[in-house]
């Protein structure tokens, strides 16, 4: 079995639901006492946070290539980034380190073409929701991509940082996502994206009839199956 290298803390809210993921993965596949090979570097979210929000992306780059590089050192065999908007730094990050990163646009790619989704609402931060870095993954993969409208945006943002990534679960927030989401089939999206790892906490399957693709989800799940490849 490979030695998964987790980047966790952005928040360390998501980071558990990965962690029982991957371990609820190779039960699954394995059965038994079997569990995942895992080595976890949790970093200071409201470090990252404060860098996101002046565009400072590239100290954020040196702290979580420190990161990989350490996980790297400890014998990790790859890398999962838990969170989506930091994947914005993949390609700096690549370049520290010989191990390959999982990258968690291209494995929500991967389900969304496993279940012909050709256009597909994007939910996240407002990083992820407007900048290229995540949404080029997925048009590259013949996917077209819908979001918010600026207010739906803000509303989305706000959430995440000021209720998701402290733990709050409102449903009147619920309400304000699935109005969003509403908006977004109307504009033809056959599926969305939760595109931030915390908004699983929030929204599940159960709440939409529109097919939800949950990156914590999917992320989580190919780090575990890349690990008895």
């Amino acid at each position: 079995m490979k030695t998964i290298g987790l980047i966790g803390g952005m928040s360390w809210e998501s980071t558990i639901t990965y962690y029982q993921i991957v371990n609820e993965t190779i039960k699954r596949e394995l059965g038994g006492l079997h569990s995942a090979k895992v080595l976890l570097y949790s970093v200071d979210f409201a470090e990252i946070e404060a860098y996101q929000a002046s565009g400072e992306w590239g100290k954020s780059a040196e702290v979580l290539s420190k990161a990989a590089i350490n996980l790297e050192k400890a014998g990790a065999d790859y890398i999962v980034i838990c969170t989506n908007t930091m994947h914005k730094v993949v390609p700096e990050i690549q370049r520290m380190i010989s191990i390959p990163i999982i990258h968690i646009a291209e494995a929500t790619a991967d389900e969304l073409k496993l279940k012909g989704i050709t256009k597909v609402g994007l939910l996240g931060t407002k990083y992820t929701m407007t900048q290229e870095f995540y949404k080029s993954k997925l048009i590259k993969a013949g996917i077209d991509v819908v979001i918010p409208d600026s207010e739906g945006v803000e509303v989305v943002n706000n959430i995440i940082y000021n209720e998701l990534c402290l733990g709050i679960i409102s449903e009147d927030s619920k309400k304000k996502y699935l109005a969003i989401i509403d908006e977004l089939e109307k504009n033809g999206a056959q599926g969305v994206i939760l595109g931030c790892t915390e908004i699983g906490l929030l929204i599940q399957q159960k709440d939409t009839k529109l097919p939800v693709f949950d990156t914590t989800q999917i992320h989580a799940t190919k780090a575990a199956l890349s690990a008895i490849e």
